[in-house]
């Protein structure tokens, strides 16, 4: 498993496919939601080049994915 060097774009695609809408975008941060259940799962996404480990996998956390999941979304 690959998690490094993805970059925020690649992200919001794998985001996109998993059911999240890019709501709006701030200067560098697209904020993604999905409505999951009885709750709204909303994310903010920062558009680098390559995203630090620990914010992709709060990122992946946050969505309610796997590591393993996240990666077969490419």
């Amino acid at each position: 498993m690959k998690l490094r060097d993805v970059s925020g774009i690649e992200v919001i695609k794998r985001l996109k496919k998993f059911g999240y809408v890019a709501t709006r975008q701030k200067g560098s941060h697209v904020r993604l939601e999905k409505f999951d259940g009885e709750k709204t799962r909303k994310i903010t996404v920062p558009l680098h080049r390559s995203l630090k480990i620990g914010t992709l996998l709060q990122i992946i956390k946050d969505a309610g994915l796997t590591s393993e999941e996240f990666e077969r979304l490419k």
